[in-house]
């Protein structure tokens, strides 16, 4: 049987090993494809995480090796880890290929980091009935500037009447550059922000940053910061009359046809979209393999699952050394757990009671302590669970559900070790010379000594009648390490 499965194992991996030398030759034929000019499409659904990064970075990079002249990214996100943002900002500033970030479908969004990088984007468009806004960077908790604000005027009623033309008259100079904008900006800032130091650092550099972005464009930067200090929004119409955005079309087709003639500012200086360009086909750049894995393993769902599996693969296997297979997944897990979780925003705190939660339920087997371990151990998995990943960021978090399941597992099975050994000890008290007294035996030796099989151990036994392999006996006595055997 054993070697029956050997061989069905060897292949299984040959078929696996053969499978993957055809998709490697496959994957080198389409890139030493003939290259031909093109416009090249990716999507950007959902969350923005390092998936994304890699995703956009390698395949934007395998688009202008085959000849691409335009890239257009469709967008649909409801936001994104900071860090995963920036990455592709810089990518499509340094890009020596015009970069269109579109908005679509109809009821799409490009809220928070999605706002950021179409700010960033060579042309920024969107398709009726989509919106764009809310860039308060959302991990440090709370939108300072909403709720401050309706303070300031109750405690400073008597000078506001002294401070309105002053607010009025830095209106005035705002077209002759850009020191009305900032006097109008330091005042949300020093009257309205609020918060911890921290927060207000994290909003003022956020603010700089896509007043950048909008002022590479001559894009309304006003607006920009306003999108980011009070979460404001707008929808597509909305935002090309404020020139927020530059395009409006329903399709890709009127949306092309827009981006003919049109001046874009590059890395290398300004340069216009050929008219010959718009009418290039359109290749779709779909994620690959490695992607996808990717995009799995970094999912903070699957990083938690995975994380758990192996700090409860490697305890199993030290319960029962030799076992192998908890050993080798958990240690697998563990490493893609730690691989994901280096690339997401993480609380170390939290990373820590998850493991101390783990190993205090495991320990409750060895130390009976009535459920003080395995409980404080339930209570800390929660508790880490829900500290783990340390952002608001929609699709960014561990599930409710998903830590509610594990913690009520947890806590299924510290009610089987309770019970196990409430059990236990209800069992008669036996003499240690009389623990295996009535226990069946299998005879496996007669000669030259008679040995019998009892639970996996072997013991010497004797018997005043004729026995022979195989036969099952009982054992009436027990002298040490010697058994008194009689046949059933």
């Amino acid at each position: 049987m054993l070697k029956w499965w050997s061989k069905e194992l060897i292949a299984c991996l040959l078929a696996v090993v053969a499978q993957l030398i055809s998709i490697s030759i496959s994957a080198q034929e389409s890139e030493s494809a003939e290259r031909k000019p093109h416009i090249a499409q990716l999507s950007i659904n959902g969350p923005i995480g390092p998936a994304t990064t890699d995703y956009l970075t390698r395949t934007s990079d395998k688009a202008r090796e085959l000849g691409a002249q335009l890239i257009i990214i469709n967008m649909d996100t409801p936001g994104g880890l900071d860090a995963a943002t920036r990455d592709i900002i810089q990518h499509i500033l340094a890009s020596d290929v015009p970069y269109v970030t579109y908005v679509t479908p109809a009821g799409a969004r490009a809220a928070s980091a999605g706002t950021y990088i179409l700010y960033a984007s060579h042309v920024a468009a969107m398709t009726t009935s989509t919106t764009l806004g809310a860039a308060t960077p959302v991990q440090i908790g709370g939108v300072p500037g909403q709720q401050e604000p309706q303070k300031e005027p109750d405690r400073t009623a008597d000078n506001s009447p002294e401070k309105q033309p002053e607010t009025k008259s830095d209106k005035a100079p705002e077209d002759t550059g850009q020191t009305g904008s900032a006097e109008k900006a330091s005042a949300p800032e020093s009257e309205g922000q609020g918060g911890t130091a921290m927060e207000r650092k994290v909003i003022n550099d956020s603010v700089a940053y896509i007043r950048g972005l909008a002022n590479r464009h001559k894009r309304n930067a006003d607006w920009a910061e306003k999108a980011v200090r009070d979460a404001a929004t707008l929808t597509a119409k909305e935002a090309l009359a404020e020139n927020v955005v530059d395009v409006v079309a329903d399709n890709q087709q009127q949306l092309l046809a827009q981006l003919a003639g049109r001046e874009v500012v590059m890395s290398s200086g300004k340069q216009r979209i050929a008219a010959e360009t718009t009418t290039l086909p359109v290749v779709t750049y779909a994620p690959d393999w490695r992607n996808e894995i990717l995009s799995l393993i970094t999912n903070p769902q699957v990083a938690y699952i995975l994380l758990l599996i192996g700090i409860y693969g490697l305890i199993f296997e030290g319960y029962s050394p030799g076992a192998i297979v908890p050993g080798v997944v958990g240690v697998i897990c563990l490493l893609l757990a730690f691989y994901a979780l280096q690339v997401l925003p993480i609380n170390y705190a939290g990373l820590a009671l998850i493991i101390v939660g783990a190993l205090l339920i495991a320990a409750e087997l060895f130390v009976p302590s009535f459920g003080a371990l395995g409980i404080g151990g339930v209570i800390a998995l929660i508790i880490g669970s829900v500290m783990l990943i340390d952002s608001d960021v929609p699709g960014m978090q561990v599930s409710r559900g998903l830590i509610g399941a594990i913690g009520g597992i947890s806590a299924l099975a510290l009610l089987g070790v309770l019970y196990a050994v409430g059990r236990s000890l209800r069992k008669p008290k036996i003499a240690a010379n009389q623990a295996m007294v009535g226990r069946t035996a299998v005879v496996t030796e007669v000669e030259p000594e008679l040995l019998v099989k009892i639970g996996g151990e072997i013991w010497r036994a004797r018997c005043d009648n004729l026995l022979v392999e195989g036969q099952l006996t009982t054992v009436v006595a027990e002298h040490g390490l010697l058994l008194q055997v009689a046949p059933e």
